[in-house]
């Protein structure tokens, strides 16, 4: 499969900030953008996500762990931001071409709705290659040399984009498997490392607990992007059966 970004770190002179949360919503999770989170048991949908957010790692004072959770978190925030933009691709695509009767992630309602609309015209089919997926708009008349109607180069972008951003879903689902893997089997050469690592007693138990801190969102995010693969993968598998091809 395909293979493939912000992590900031809270100063550890801060005992308080360093308390806070780690997953902070964004702006999209505190307006209408968020009800593309909501769950529903259709099959096409977006998977229901506690503290949706990005994700930001205490710090540990060894570098080379300190690094390895800053990959992670950068990894997942890219899969993040890339599954959002896909959810909202898919949302606008329903929405110009009627279908937003519901909060399923399904292609095949529009694609029916926009070629009836202009089956008269232009023959719309989806096309695709490999793990990318376009709309194609050909004239039913030869010597057709306007343009298609903006509403209908409109649904080609958003559907261009809902393929981009489902495939770098999946990508980065495949990196974050085994960073989180990774993280998840070392927890105890990590906690002696960290041990080593601290000047006074007092300072091993902060950075103890900024270790237990980061793994338990490194559990949390590996429930997340399982889910967002998940969905990524039903959208690129749903276009190849609207193409008449395999995966």
């Amino acid at each position: 499969m395909l293979r493939s970004l912000c992590c900031c770190y809270v100063s550890s002179e801060n005992s308080d900030t360093e308390r806070q949360p780690l997953l902070h919503p964004g702006p999209s999770d505190l307006n209408g953008a968020g009800s593309a989170r909501r769950t529903r048991q259709a099959h096409n949908d977006a998977p229901t996500v506690k503290q949706m957010g990005r994700l930001v790692m205490r710090r540990l004072c060894v570098p080379e762990l300190d690094q390895r959770f800053s990959d992670m978190a950068e990894t997942f925030n890219e899969q993040h931001e890339s599954y959002e933009a896909m959810v909202r691709h898919i949302r606008n695509l329903r929405q110009s071409s009627g279908c937003n009767n519901d909060d399923t992630l399904s292609l095949a309602e529009c694609l029916d709705s926009i070629r009836d609309e202009h089956e008269t015209r232009y023959r719309v089919s989806l096309k695709m290659k490999g793990y990318d997926f376009t709309l194609s708009v050909v004239p039913v008349y030869e010597g057709e040399e306007e343009p298609p109607p903006p509403h209908l180069q409109l649904a080609q972008n958003e559907m261009k984009g809902t393929s981009e951003c489902a495939k770098a879903t999946v990508s980065k689902g495949t990196t974050l498997q085994e960073l989180v893997g990774w993280l998840l089997r070392s927890k105890d050469q990590m906690a002696e490392r960290v041990k080593e690592a601290a000047g006074t007693y007092q300072e091993q138990g902060r950075l103890n607990e900024n270790l237990e801190e980061n793994l338990k969102e490194v559990r949390r995010a590996k429930q997340l992007l399982l889910g967002y693969r998940k969905q990524a993968g039903k959208v690129l598998t749903e276009a190849a059966q609207l193409a008449g091809t395999c995966l």
